[in-house]
């Protein structure tokens, strides 16, 4: 759930139709203004605040969805 909640709002801030798990954030052209967006918008959907560093360290869905889900799972 985690990971298709990520693509979605990913999907919605880059202005795409879709994307892989494995497609990087800043190749789809994405930048910091976007991921400003992208983290408001995951500690609206799923409830947990996110350091914009770790969205940089971890830029592709599947990569900050398991990021997330470890997160959640220490709480």
């Amino acid at each position: 759930m985690t990971q298709q909640t990520i693509g979605k709002i990913w999907a919605e801030a880059l202005n795409l139709s879709d994307i892989a798990e494995d497609d990087d954030f800043f190749a789809l052209g994405g930048h910091s203004l976007i991921m400003a967006k992208i983290q408001v918008a995951i500690t609206r959907e799923l409830g947990v605040e996110i350091p914009m560093d770790e969205l940089f360290r971890h830029s592709t869905v599947k990569g900050i969805s398991a990021h997330i889900e470890s997160r959640l799972a220490v709480s």
